[in-house]
């Protein structure tokens, strides 16, 4: 069931949503050659319940499987749900971290692909199309308009990449997965119509090679089958009749972030 938001529902998202800039800004800040990916778990969880809230993603159940971590830490080849352990980040390696929150009964939901030192300039082309095709997304994200209207101009971005089809974005609000499914390709026009109130998690996961995708025998990380190398971003967007809410922000993150390729503007209202 789609569940529409109020003025003050979406207040409260918007506040979550910003603890999560933030304290994916904090990660940003620690990650280096080095640093292990659970010390980044350890200081995101700190982060979190120091400003009143309790990260979302751990304990957070799958089948028979439950997340151990606050965060999702995916390098290189892993598209998303990486588990936090002792893997020492390598200088030129892409870092997703996706980040979630519970904070006053509503859900912050975010993800920003850092860079590990400098990295390539394909991997740079990488990153700015993926970060592109968010932008391209979320300016579909209007009342009247269509989930295919999204998919779709998230998938026309990134022409010669490979689009991941069995993940996609969601409703998100009191929980962290809500309908509707929103996935990263799809036809103008076709899918769930957006109607004010609806608010959703956009999020591309793009790979260099193939769209398609493998999961671990650990039950989350998920790869790309040929093992190139996957960006991922998201944000969580409020629908309304003037044009897309961004809730979430990645200001935090690119005050201080070198990141030349992320400067492309998001459409908002």
């Amino acid at each position: 069931m789609v569940h529409l938001k109020s003025a003050r529902e979406i207040a409260k998202l918007r506040a979550s949503a910003d603890l999560v800039g933030r304290t994916l800004a904090e990660v940003g800040r620690h990650i280096a050659p080095g640093v292990t990916t659970m010390e980044l778990d350890a200081l995101a969880e700190t982060f979190i319940r120091d400003h009143g809230a309790e990260p979302a993603f751990k304990g957070h159940r799958a089948g028979n499987n439950v997340f151990p971590g606050s965060l999702c830490v995916s390098a290189d080849d892993k598209v998303v749900h990486g588990i936090p352990g002792d893997e020492v980040l390598q200088e030129g390696q892409l870092l997703s971290v996706d980040c979630g929150v519970l904070l006053d009964g509503f859900i912050g939901d975010s993800a920003y692909t850092f860079p590990v030192g400098e990295i390539s300039e394909e991997a740079q082309e990488l990153c700015r199309v993926t970060y592109e095709s968010l932008r391209d997304g979320i300016a579909q994200a209007r009342a009247g308009n269509r989930v295919g209207d999204i998919g779709h101009a998230v998938s026309q971005r990134c022409e010669g990449y490979g689009v991941v089809r069995e993940l996609c974005g969601h409703g998100v609000g009191r929980e962290l997965w809500e309908e509707p499914q929103v996935p990263n390709y799809g036809r103008p026009g076709r899918g769930r119509k957006l109607k004010r109130g609806l608010t959703i998690c956009i999020e591309p996961m793009v790979n260099i090679g193939t769209a398609d995708v493998v999961t671990d025998a650990d039950g989350w990380t998920v790869r790309t089958a040929d093992r190139s190398l996957s960006a991922h971003y998201e944000h969580m967007v409020a629908v309304t009749p003037d044009g897309p809410d961004v809730l979430s922000t990645f200001d935090h993150i690119e005050a201080f972030i070198d990141a030349p390729y992320h400067k492309a503007p998001l459409p908002n209202g």
